[in-house]
């Protein structure tokens, strides 16, 4: 026999050592550096493309409402563009003419402001640099000088030599030749080419991106790799109605704290209310400071203006008071909940777009940051975007929960659970939210992560969080959504329905048999499991809301030794409940024969992951022999109302003595 061949090494797999980045990290690193790069050096270009697109969502809901009223796309761009281009020119010939005034006013002020520093230096506060210089010459000859009796003694005067006379420099004047009228064009137009420029660039690519909209849109959710373009286009769709409306609630919202801020100036005396009206509703694009970076100059201005303080202490009150009740009373009311970004994010964004892009980085950081959010929160391949700088939790909700079991902190998890309780009903809480933190620790215990000590706590938790939920009662919440909010949820974290199990008392429900109401009537059997005692208890408590009664048991009163002992008298159901089963379910098929035997009630399972084999396999449930398999606790008290009120005829289950022996006979040798 000839020698087998050795088999050939598998070629090795090259071992990267911790700690150094993978190919994918460098490369992500790569290209943002890349961004960075291009976005500063590229400014005179990616600058009026962003300024067009903020303008877009602006003007975005004034076209569509020219479209309402049957005007073409054309013309409706157009007239959008020319009232937004008219608005800006007007208020830029505005602010020219007030500068102008203020300009030519300024010598009548001089004198003003001469009185009221000579006032000041003659007072406390202009003697003070004084005291303070005769107090450190003092300090300075204490330290100093020695001593009385370690002073040497005083030598002879002698007279110094008359110092020469220095003869000073000789004055010299450079005088410039008269600017030529060339130079004085060239020196006044040249300042406005730049601006002028960039507004041009920035309202033709608007008329670019009103005219293509729904073209832009798809080539972008192409270019980002949408799985779904049906679902991410209705989501797009929905981001940028919710950031236009957001965007244009901002610019009323600023444009009427500078008219309130212009109309109290004027009122006060202030001169030029008009500028400072159109300064302080653009700085109140920059966050947290820009209000009162805006009342810097006009109470600086009061106080050349007024001999006394009172105009300058009056202009002081008008920005305390206005930013406040604007800020901390109108905003809320008007935005809704949040404006989507953590107060950190927009720090951050202004110092980095004002490295960026200067002045003008910093009065659009926060609406640019916030279309950065949008897109992290509905393009999947962004979403780092969203977790860096949107103000949504890190964790999921059900994350969050387990979160809070590893850490046995039940209070916590009852206060986030009455948080999601507001805006859906207990029903979808346990499914949504419970269910699968349940599944987290399931899957962690059964790949033996979890300490035992770590286990008992998550157990300790979710059965104070049942018990502490008894007295909510399973009915959806009042609606609360606010529409101006700019953000909305992604589709993972909404609830995918808010109703109870029951949306309605059903006709029924009254005629329930009082076998069905007395305690106990349906037996839930908790799996094999740690944790599925805990979704036992979940659907007894719904069970019992609806008016069933309800028994739970652990896995062990039904084993094969002790079902024996269980008291099954008064039972008419039986629902059974698995946070994870794998494989081929003989036991609980086992399990099922066992309860059959020991009462004649009919079956549910309740397999809470919803990609079980078992529920998509007809053959392994027919093996099994449930008469009703359910993927969610609303579905389960769903189906046990029906059944206990006789609405739905029970069906025979599957393992029948044929189905047995066909099953049986599938199992047999084949003859040879």
């Amino acid at each position: 026999m000839r020698p087998a061949p050795s088999p050939v090494p598998p070629p090795e797999t090259e071992i990267q050592p911790p700690g150094v980045p993978g190919l994918s990290g460098l490369l992500t690193l790569a290209v943002a550096v890349v961004v960075l790069a291009a976005l500063y050096v590229g400014q005179d270009v990616f600058l009026p493309v962003v300024l067009a697109i903020l303008l877009a969502f602006v003007l975005a809901p004034f076209v569509d409402v020219m479209r309402r009223w049957h005007m073409g796309r054309v013309p409706a761009v157009i007239i959008a563009v020319l009232v937004a281009l008219g608005i800006i020119l007007s208020l830029g010939t505005i602010i020219g003419f007030q500068l102008a005034g203020l300009a030519s006013d300024i010598p009548r002020y001089q004198t003003t402001i001469e009185s009221k520093v000579g006032s000041l230096r003659e007072g406390t506060l202009g003697k003070l640099p004084a005291l303070l210089k005769d107090f450190g010459r003092r300090f300075d000859k204490a330290v100093a000088e020695p001593p009385p009796e370690q002073q040497a003694p005083a030598s002879p005067s002698v007279a110094a030599p008359p110092a020469a006379e220095e003869t000073g420099p000789l004055p010299v004047e450079v005088h410039e030749p008269e600017p030529t009228p060339a130079q004085m064009a060239r020196d006044f137009l040249l300042p406005l080419l730049e601006p002028l420029a960039t507004t041009g660039i920035v309202f033709v690519v608007l008329v670019f991106i009103l005219m293509q909209r729904e073209d832009l849109r798809d080539r972008m959710i192409r270019l980002f790799g949408a799985s779904d373009l049906h679902r991410t286009t209705a989501a797009m769709d929905d981001a940028a109605r919710r950031l236009s409306r957001y965007f244009l609630t901002q610019l009323a919202l600023n444009a009427s704290f500078g008219v309130v801020a212009a109309i109290g100036l004027w009122l006060i005396g202030v001169p030029s209310p008009i500028l400072w009206g159109v300064f302080a509703a653009l700085m109140r694009f920059v966050p947290y400071i820009g209000s009162f970076v805006a009342a810097l100059p006009p109470i600086l201005l009061a106080a050349a203006v007024d001999p006394g303080w009172s105009m300058a202490l009056m202009t002081l009150a008008l920005f305390l008071i206005g930013e406040p009740l604007m800020g901390h009373v109108v905003e809320p009311i008007v935005y809704g909940q949040s404006t989507g970004l953590s107060p950190f994010a927009v720090v951050i964004s202004a110092i980095f777009w004002t490295w960026l892009w200067g002045p003008v980085g910093l009065l659009i950081a926060t609406p640019l940051t916030l279309c950065l959010v949008v897109l992290g929160r509905h393009v999947e391949r962004l979403e780092f975007l969203d977790v860096l700088l949107g103000d949504r939790p890190a964790l999921t909700p059900a994350e969050n929960l387990y979160q809070r079991m590893l850490a046995g902190d039940p209070d916590e998890a009852l206060e986030s659970a009455e948080v999601l309780l507001k805006e859906r009903s207990l029903t979808s809480y346990y499914d949504e939210v419970a269910l699968r933190g349940l599944q987290l620790a399931a899957n962690d215990a059964t790949r033996g992560v979890l300490t035992k000590l770590q286990l008992e706590q998550v157990k300790d938790v979710i059965r104070a969080l049942v018990q502490d939920l008894g007295s909510h009662d399973d009915v959806e919440p009042h609606p609360h959504e606010t529409k101006d909010e700019p953000i909305a949820a992604p589709a993972s974290e909404k609830p995918a329905n808010k109703e109870p199990a029951v949306t309605r008392p059903m006709p029924q429900e009254t005629n329930i048999p009082e076998p069905w109401r007395a305690e106990g009537a349906i037996l839930c059997v908790a799996g094999r499991g740690p944790l599925d005692e805990a979704a036992s208890e979940m659907l007894a408590q719904l069970l019992s809301k609806h008016g069933l009664g309800t028994r739970v048991i652990p896995h062990a009163a039904v084993s094969r030794r002790e079902i024996f002992n269980l008291d099954m008298s008064g039972v008419q159901m039986v629902c059974i409940s698995y946070l994870e089963i794998s494989g081929t379910p003989a036991h609980l098929r086992y399990l099922l024969r066992r309860l059959k035997q020991k009462a004649k009630a009919p079956t549910l399972v309740g397999l809470w992951p919803a990609e079980d084999a078992v529920l998509k396999s007809e053959t392994m449930r027919a093996t099994l022999g449930a008469n009703y398999y359910v993927s969610s606790l609303r579905d389960a008290v769903v189906q046990c109302l029906k059944v206990a009120t006789g609405e739905e005829k029970l069906p025979e289950p599957a393992n029948t003595p044929a189905v047995e022996e066909a099953t049986a006979a599938k199992r047999l040798p084949l003859p040879a």
